[in-house]
């Protein structure tokens, strides 16, 4: 079954553990330790996104990471393209110098910055269906614009997709006994691009 597939037939607890495994992999490039995330896997195991401990653990979160805005959604280089005809042509000119001004690990940060702030603190379905839509892309975008492939889908982007088939996979097969593993999952992810984060920052050194 495709991604697209899974997420719109996953439950709540497979929405919200979809998104949140997207956000746990790329919580490198927010500066955050391997554990800041765990307190919100806790609340899915103990009673799904719909309790009150999820909204707590996700302010603490955002605070922890310093993402408390949850408007915050703007991501230099990557955000929606300007209507046609509006603005002139020194606008444009200067968006496009901003844009090139900007590394793509701007953009990733951004992007994984953007997936914290706007998970719903008081969830229902829809909400959740829509935020781990937008974390899978996210999350396909960051790992596009750290791989070492030029063009397409290369290995750090391949893998990516792979590892959020694997996850709704999980949820979807074993419910809330799906978490334990699917947690792993994200672990390893997150270890394969605090690596890579660390090497093209050993590269510009």
């Amino acid at each position: 079954m495709s991604l697209v597939d899974l997420i719109a037939r996953a439950d709540e607890r497979g929405l919200a553990a979809s998104g949140l495994a997207c956000l746990d992999r790329c919580v490198p490039l927010l500066g955050g330790d391997d554990e800041v995330l765990r307190p919100l896997w806790s609340s899915l195991a103990d009673g799904g996104a719909d309790g009150d401990a999820w909204g707590e653990r996700l302010a603490k979160a955002r605070a922890e990471l310093d993402c408390a805005d949850p408007s915050a959604d703007t991501v230099p280089g990557l955000g929606p393209d300007p209507a046609p005809g509006s603005g002139s042509g020194a606008e444009t000119e200067t968006e496009a110098e901003t844009e090139a001004a900007v590394s793509d690990e701007d953009r990733a940060a951004a992007l994984a910055r953007r997936m914290l702030a706007t998970a719903p603190g008081d969830p229902c379905a829809s909400a959740l269906r829509a935020w781990a839509d937008a974390c899978s892309a996210a999350a396909l975008q960051i790992h596009r614009l750290l791989d070492v492939a030029a063009d397409g889908d290369g290995p750090l982007v391949a893998a990516e997709r792979r590892r959020q088939v694997a996850v709704l996979e999980l949820l979807a097969g074993r419910g809330a006994g799906g978490l334990r593993p699917a947690l792993e999952v994200s672990t390893e992810g997150r270890r394969v691009l605090r690596a890579v984060v660390s090497r093209r920052a050993r590269g510009r050194s």
